[in-house]
């Protein structure tokens, strides 16, 4: 028996700085989102058929609301297809994102020890940045996120 062949891809969302702030609440990244906004792209620029190819290993298996930082599986065959439509967004719940890959890897292994060390770098730019208007709970957020990698529940 064989068993799936997936790819890996690390990403990173920007959010536009420059957007409208509509109705005061900012973007919450999450899977749903991610997700929704991927299987959109996927259905736009591939069809039905392009998406239910696609949709056999595709998963959005973990994503940092502090960092913006994600993890997405797709299925070796397909990659290049949920890459493609992944770049080709352009906004989430209407508001403009821009999606960066990091790496694309064959393993869980070493999707993992990249994952780790860019949050953490990730981590502490974000503490230089917000400074004193870090709240005290996010810093056991973050080592709760750290720790989902770490366990390897992504």
């Amino acid at each position: 028996m064989v068993g799936f062949k997936n790819r890996f891809m690390v990403m990173e969302v920007f959010l536009n700085p420059n957007r409208e702030n509509l109705g005061g609440t900012p973007l919450i990244i999450t899977q749903f989102n991610v997700t929704k906004a991927i299987k959109d792209s996927i259905l736009v620029n591939f069809g039905v058929c392009g998406l239910a190819t696609a949709m056999a290993s595709f998963d959005v298996k973990y994503v940092n609301p502090i960092t913006n930082l994600c993890i997405i599986r797709a299925a070796t065959e397909d990659y290049e297809k949920v890459w493609s439509a992944i770049t080709m967004v352009k906004n989430i719940a209407h508001v403009p994102v821009i999606f960066n890959l990091l790496d694309i890897t064959g393993s869980k292994r070493s999707c993992q020890s990249l994952a780790l060390k860019c949050e953490e770098s990730k981590f502490e730019q974000y503490k230089l940045t917000v400074g004193d208007q870090l709240k005290p709970d996010e810093p056991k957020r973050m080592s709760s996120f750290l720790d989902r990698i770490k366990a390897s529940k992504f």
